[in-house]
């Protein structure tokens, strides 16, 4: 549309000159470089912490987890990463609703795509990618038993959303950020495990 206007109606391209730099903006997609203790894991995308909490996470860890809830606005880079190496042993996606993702029914009434990791030494850990409101599609790029490197790519969430990070309660997780703290995917320290071999 730009390049039509500038061809004819020249003055007509500073309207569609915004929309453009707006999508550049959201897809943006930085290089990071990764580096971190082996019982440090990482946050699995840009935004704020929005809830630490523990609940009962039944579909992979199958029992007692501390939730990490990130919320990406559309400012947000909305490229996840893996928080931790391992293999991916649970590739899910659940049909759902479309609420606002700071709603707190957003994490079990929205689609979503949830990525079962375990790592070389036995911890699971749970990531779960949630649509909002604006969000109309959710890409995971993994495939079951596929090995996964701390920091890498894996998908993304188109517009507002939210991404979850579950962690066993028995791994003895030591929290490494607040609720309203910034994170950057890849980048910041999400929480500590104290007991590898949580089983």
């Amino acid at each position: 549309a730009s390049a039509l206007c500038a061809w004819g109606y020249p003055w007509l391209t500073l309207l569609a000159l915004p929309p453009l730099i707006v999508m550049f903006w959201f897809f943006r997609d930085p290089n990071r470089s990764i580096s971190v203790a082996p019982d440090i894991i990482l946050a699995p995308a840009d935004g704020t912490v929005m809830d630490i909490v523990e609940v009962d996470e039944p579909e992979f860890i199958q029992g007692r987890a501390l939730r990490l809830g990130i919320f990406l606005s559309p400012f947000n880079v909305h490229v996840n990463r893996i928080p931790c190496s391992g293999l991916a042993r649970l590739v899910k996606y659940s049909a759902g609703e479309f609420l606002p993702a700071y709603n707190p029914k957003a994490p079990t009434r929205n689609e979503s795509v949830a990525l079962g990791i375990e790592t070389s030494n036995g911890l699971r850990i749970l990531v779960k990618q949630i649509s909002g409101v604006l969000a109309r599609r959710i890409v995971c790029e993994v495939h079951l038993n596929e090995s996964l490197t701390i920091g890498q790519r894996y998908g993304m969430i188109k517009f507002g959303s939210r991404t979850e990070l579950y962690v066993p309660i028995s791994a003895q997780i030591a929290p490494l950020v607040s609720v309203g703290d910034r994170v950057k995917g890849g980048l910041s320290p999400f929480c500590r495990v104290t007991v590898m071999h949580p089983h």
